[in-house]
């Protein structure tokens, strides 16, 4: 790939970003954890309370780049086939396959705690493997394909945990905050500049970004270096929440469960893109403990004493970030 070419791609990547932040004021770290999962071709969760713009920004991502977009609303009467689609038969006695809404480029998940692990389930294969089987024959997923699924933390009633096999299989696992107060009204001025605006002819909308360049800044992102001094900084930090008991006691009792093989892979892929997103070929520990947190805190398991102290996942990955040493 040519010089211009890779900086097409950056060029492009940047004006998406850009223009997801208008959309989406004062969730900036929100925005980039959203490009660099699809950069790097994973899955994402999404978690904050109602009303912090979870979905507004899946849709502004498929509003500003060239993709099909699915919705799917999950509730407990949700079935598999609705999410896969099924086989139907034909007046001339044929079965067809019909395709559901997974066959989408960008997917909205909306509330996937909300549906029975029958339905969760039927994501596995499509987040892993980019396929679907359905009556024992395979079909392909599109090749730009990125599941982003929200939750709430506090609304439990009529939810179903997710397994951690389905849990592993998002490469990050982003929170979403309040926005300041500056940015609080900043929002209001822009839902109100929205609703203004549809009375009036409406500005045309600028050309959406071309997969194409999305491809092309993988490939730039795959000649990332990452020296062996990061690589072993990266393994280190997964062997801390697997043995967190040469750490200290504080770690041993918190930790219930490590982080399994895809944590070290997410560690890897999302901060080569993290360094790409900086200009950089090449890896830095700063990269990595950039990602740590969204990349690990869905993938540890905590014990009762780490509930008992009012310890988080984020609170144990911050005390593996300030004890593990970046060799040398």
């Amino acid at each position: 790939m040519s010089e211009a070419t890779g900086s097409a791609a950056r060029r492009a990547i940047a004006d998406l970003e850009a223009r997801i932040n208008r959309d989406i004021i004062g969730q900036e770290r929100v925005v980039e954890r959203l490009v660099i999962a699809l950069l790097a071709n994973g899955n994402v969760l999404l978690e904050g309370l109602p009303g912090l713009a979870k979905t507004r920004a899946i849709k502004s991502l498929s509003r500003n780049l060239e993709s099909e977009f699915s919705r799917i609303q999950f509730t407990p009467d949700l079935l598999p086939s609705d999410v896969t689609g099924g086989e139907i038969l034909r007046g001339d006695g044929q079965f067809e396959f019909r395709k559901g809404p997974i066959f989408g480029n960008l997917i909205l998940a909306d509330e996937i705690n909300r549906a029975p692990a029958k339905v969760q389930s039927a994501l596995l294969e499509a987040m892993e493997e980019r396929r679907v089987t359905v009556a024992g024959k395979s079909y392909d997923l599109p090749g730009l394909f990125m599941v982003l699924a929200t939750q709430n933390p506090i609304e439990q009633e009529g939810t179903y945990p997710l397994p951690e096999a389905q849990m592993d299989r998002f490469l990050m696992h982003v929170r979403i905050d309040y926005p300041s107060d500056a940015d609080e009204v900043k929002v209001m001025r822009l839902v109100r500049g929205e609703t203004g605006a549809s009375s009036g002819p409406a500005s045309p909308a600028p050309a959406k970004i071309a997969q194409q360049m999305i491809f092309d800044a993988r490939r730039e992102i795959d000649r990332v270096s990452s020296k062996d001094v990061v690589e072993t900084y990266i393994v280190a930090l997964i062997a801390a929440t697997r043995r967190p008991a040469e750490f200290g006691d504080k770690l041993k009792t918190w930790i219930a469960v490590g982080a399994s093989p895809r944590g070290s892979l997410a560690l890897d892929r999302c901060s080569r893109v993290h360094a790409w997103l900086a200009g950089r070929d090449y890896v830095t520990p700063e990269d990595v403990q950039a990602v740590v947190h969204d990349c690990l805190r869905h993938r540890l398991s905590l014990s009762y004493e780490a509930g008992a102290d009012g310890v988080s996942a984020d609170g144990v990955l911050d005390e593996i970030v300030r004890q593990v040493a970046v060799a040398v």
